[in-house]
């Protein structure tokens, strides 16, 4: 016997027939999603690892081991690269062959894994301007270094960053997932396909909402809360929903957008616009708009009439 093979001690349990059941409803559910053999799933555990060693490599003397050379960093730097980046590959290559009614192209799994690699750079520099927006936008922030550490809007959108390479090489369900795990780390929940600029800061940052098809410009501030989503789905002639067609907002250069705001449908927020907390918009706005809600204000009430 071995160490996956159910133990069907006289507990109370009719652990057998479970067992039976499950295999029954898994095997139902398999037959409806895949043609012939069902095939091998990505690790969700490894690929989680290979973004942690990402993170890692691209900033060693945070978050790798301490005390290390400049030599040393730079071969601690290219051992979690070559283990990150070889993971990566074979977890694309399980991705690739899901769903596929033929088989990927030879080497196609190399191919991503290598854009991905050739642009792991350019993630680096667009996170500084993010680690830099976010000691210029925050009076707590005492150093860059402290944002970088601990700062939840820069650990969500530096992993978004990494998962949006993905997604846009096509490797949306790997991409997911990782953006799926900063979301529950950080409580912010980036859709690996949004476009996001650089010097790009969330304050605080729990309960945000940046959905598929958003785009975001440069320069950008969000505060915890905001939602950036779609305002309807639309569906095909036989009622399905429709996929990869742009329903969520674009917000242009040098915009702030304040706690608990709601921004839905392809809308656009020109550049250097300002939206209040609170708000909810389902409207363009142009440059230099400046919206808040309604101010409240007192009414005055006789209490002795119509009563």
């Amino acid at each position: 016997m071995n160490a996956l093979t159910p133990h069907l001690v006289d507990d109370g349990f009719d652990v057998g027939g479970l067992v039976g059941r499950l295999r029954d409803l898994r095997s139902l559910s398999q037959r409806r999603r895949y043609r012939g053999a069902t095939p091998n799933l990505p690790s969700r555990q490894t690929i989680i690892a290979a973004f942690d060693d990402l993170v890692c490599a691209l900033y060693p003397r945070h978050f790798g081991p301490q005390r290390l050379t400049a030599d040393e960093l730079d071969a601690f730097v290219a051992k979690t690269l070559r283990s990150a980046l070889r993971s990566l590959q074979g977890q694309i290559r399980i991705e690739l062959a899901l769903d596929a009614e033929t088989a990927p192209p030879p080497g196609r799994a190399a191919e991503i894994a290598q854009g991905f690699a050739a642009d792991l750079p350019v993630v680096r520099a667009l996170a500084d301007t993010d680690a830099f927006a976010g000691f210029h936008g925050d009076p707590s922030a005492t150093s860059m270094d402290e944002v970088i550490f601990s700062f939840p809007g820069f650990a969500a959108v530096l992993r978004h960053r990494l998962a949006h390479l993905f997604y846009r090489l096509g490797a949306p369900v790997l991409a997911r997932i990782a953006s799926e795990e900063a979301h529950g780390r950080t409580g912010i929940d980036i859709h690996p396909g949004a476009e996001i600029g650089e010097r790009f800061f969330i304050d605080h940052g729990t309960g945000v909402v940046i959905g598929e098809t958003t785009i975001i410009g440069r320069n950008v501030r969000l505060y915890q809360g905001v939602t950036l989503g779609a305002k309807r789905f639309e569906t095909d002639e036989d009622g399905s929903l429709r996929k990869n067609y742009p329903r969520h907002p674009i917000v242009e250069d040098d915009v702030v957008i304040y706690a608990g705001a709601t921004l839905l449908g392809r809308l656009t927020i020109g550049r250097g616009s300002i939206i209040g907390g609170g708000v909810w918009l389902t409207q363009s706005a142009p440059a230099g708009s400046h919206i808040t809600q309604a101010t409240p204000r007192q009414e005055s009430f006789d209490h002795g009439a119509g009563i």
